[in-house]
Parts: C-alpha cells; sequence; structure tokens
C-alpha cells in the first residue's frame, strides 16, 4: 500500500490496514495559504504583536511558540454581556480573497497517488475565547453568563465556517487539522455537559460542512478528553489527533469500535535536548506495543503537527515506528 492508502484503511471502521501508519508521514502540508498568513503572520520569533482581533501575542526569542498574554488589563472583552462593544471580527472574506497561487501551486505538486494533503487551523473556538478574555473570565463566563457567551461562540463559529469555505474553495486539502485544546493533561478544562451545551452543535455544524464537502476532520486537541470521545466521534471527528496517553487509550478504543480513529500516544516529554536515543526510541516502541495491536490507531508525538521542538526526535520517533512495523507485520510504508 501506499502511505495515503494505508492511512486511509486505518481509519476507515471495517479497514485493513498493512501496517501501523507512521506519524504525519502520510500527509503533506499546503504550505502558504493566505488565510493562516493574515490572522498568525504576526506571530514571528523574537517580537511581541497584537493579532487581527486585538490579543496581545508573545513570541521571545527562547519560546518554541508564539503564545497570548492575556491579563485583566488587556482582555479584549471587558464585558462579556456587551461583548459586541469589544469585538472585531475580522473579515476573512475580504481580506483573503487574492494571493491564492503559491499555495494552489503546492497542492498540485503534492502526489496525492501517495500522500494526503493538508491544511492547519490553529486556534479552535474555544481557544478563541480564551485569547479575548483570561483564561478565568473565559471558564466564569461559561457558567454565570452563558447566553453572552453562546452568542460570543456563534461569531467564532461564522468567522471559523468562513474560514474553511475560503480553503476549501481554493485548495480542496483531503484533511483539515482543526485546533482546539478542551482540556489539560488530566481533566476537561469543563464539565462534559458544559462542553455539550456551548460548542458540540457549533462543531458539528463546522465538521459537517467538511465532510459534506469531502474533507476529513482531523481534531487536534492534546487534552484528556476520555469523557466526551463518544461525543466527538457523533459530531464528525474522523481522527483525534493529540491523544495523551494520560487517556485510557484502549478503553476508549474499544468504547469506539473504530468510529473515530486515534493519533498520538507518544508522550512528548522526550522531545527534549537531553533525551536519549535509547530513551525516544523507549517511548515510541512502548505506544507501538500498548496501542498498535487497539487498531484504528496512528503513533506520532501529540503535537497539532509534523515536527518536534528538537529536530532528531521526530527522525528517531518514525525511524523506531518503521522498526516495529517491519517486525511486527513484515511491511513498513
Amino acid at each position: 500500500m501506499t502511505p495515503r492508502e494505508n492511512f486511509l484503511e486505518t481509519i476507515k471502521k471495517d479497514g485493513k490496514p498493512q501496517c501501523l501508519p507512521n506519524s504525519y508521514t502520510a500527509l503533506r502540508s499546503i504550505p502558504g495559504d493566505p488565510v493562516f498568513q493574515y490572522v498568525r503572520g504576526n506571530r514571528v520569533r523574537g517580537t511581541n504583536s497584537i493579532d487581527r482581533w486585538g490579543t496581545v501575542i508573545l513570541f521571545p526569542e527562547d519560546a518554541p511558540a508564539a503564545i497570548p498574554h492575556v491579563t485583566e488589563e488587556n482582555q479584549v472583552v471587558q464585558d462579556i454581556t456587551h461583548w459586541r462593544d469589544y469585538v472585531k471580527v475580522p473579515d476573512l472574506a475580504a481580506a483573503c480573497q487574492d494571493g491564492w497561487e503559491a499555495s494552489i501551486q503546492a497542492a498540485a505538486a503534492i502526489d496525492r497517488s501517495q500522500y494526503l494533503t493538508m491544511t492547519v487551523m490553529g486556534t479552535g473556538i474555544f481557544e478563541q475565547l480564551h485569547m479575548l478574555t483570561t483564561f478565568e473570565d473565559t471558564l466564569v463566563n461559561m457558567l454565570a453568563e452563558p447566553e453572552a457567551m453562546a452568542e460570543l461562540i456563534d461569531a467564532i463559529t461564522e468567522y471559523r465556517l468562513t474560514y474553511m469555505k475560503l480553503i476549501v474553495e481554493h485548495l480542496h486539502p483531503d484533511v483539515i487539522v482543526s485546533h482546539d485544546d478542551w482540556g489539560s493533561k488530566n481533566s476537561l478544562f469543563m464539565s462534559p455537559e458544559v462542553w455539550r451545551e456551548l460548542f458540540k452543535e457549533p462543531y458539528r455544524r463546522l465538521y459537517q460542512y467538511l465532510h459534506d464537502n469531502g474533507v476529513l476532520v482531523m481534531h487536534h486537541a492534546d487534552s484528556y478528553l476520555a469523557p466526551i470521545v463518544e461525543d466527538m466521534a457523533e459530531i464528525g471527528v474522523d481522527i483525534w489527533q493529540g491523544v495523551l496517553p494520560t487517556n485510557p487509550i484502549a478503553e476508549i478504543s474499544e468504547k469506539l469500535q473504530g468510529r473515530m480513529a486515534l493519533m498520538g500516544g507518544i508522550d512528548s516529554v522526550i522531545d527534549r535536548e537531553d533525551a536519549t536515543e535509547e530513551e525516544i526510541r523507549a517511548e515510541a516502541r512502548r505506544a507501538c506495543r500498548e496501542y498498535g495491536h487497539l487498531g484504528h490507531f496512528i503513533p506520532c508525538i501529540t503535537y497539532g503537527g509534523p515536527g518536534s521542538l528538537y529536530p532528531h526526535v521526530e527522525e528517531i520517533v518514525i525511524d523506531e515506528i518503521h522498526r516495529y512495523n517491519q517486525e511486527t507485520y513484515g511491511k513498513t510504508v
């Protein structure tokens, strides 16, 4: 099988892959789309900036990525009951009509007989909320002012839908990696009931649009989400990417019965400058051994895209998965 075929067989409910897919190696990113550049192009290492929504973004030289810096003083929304007075939703349809040529050419150059094409959409609905108010205020507002929060969520959902439409209409990717972290390492950030009340239907709407247009949904959340995995499958998540090993992965796999593939399982604690090759290989091998036989599982570090902080880490992880596949299945991709 090609990497593409093996990946697609893995995520099929009744699929028959020849071996474990290997991290993101079956996927190829389409670089430089104008929407990504418009909404995240301000994130330049060694600078501080303000994004299109008005959020302060810090990107220190020694940081692995840019981070929002939201305080009581600088938060965009000072009063959630009057959020319309503070929030100016970026007009993506007006700002991102041009500049697609390079991305279209890059997408056309990818061999789709071998690989799946993908684009990454960062900053999901919940993440956008806690970039507009402090994290604490976001959680409090969900309980104290659920109607106002639902209205703001609707506005963000429309923005995300416009984003998806621009990507789909111009690039037609096989997969969209949709980011939204709903939990910490060991728990959800909210009760399952609150998640269902506020987030389930907006995401069902977004992911229905992608399915209607033939796009696979890879939802990234390097979080503990065990209480809502069946909901995620129900609303159209094809692949939950970022499955931390603190989740009961075997139990979740048994519960889902192939309705949603699981991608992750390799603890990012190995992504350190001082991590030895033996340590990295041992963790990659552990994940393959413990979860590979479950089916519908794709081993990778739990980050929401290809790569690792220290490049040698991902190289060793990928090589160890190749070794496991060869030893276990007599084949690799």
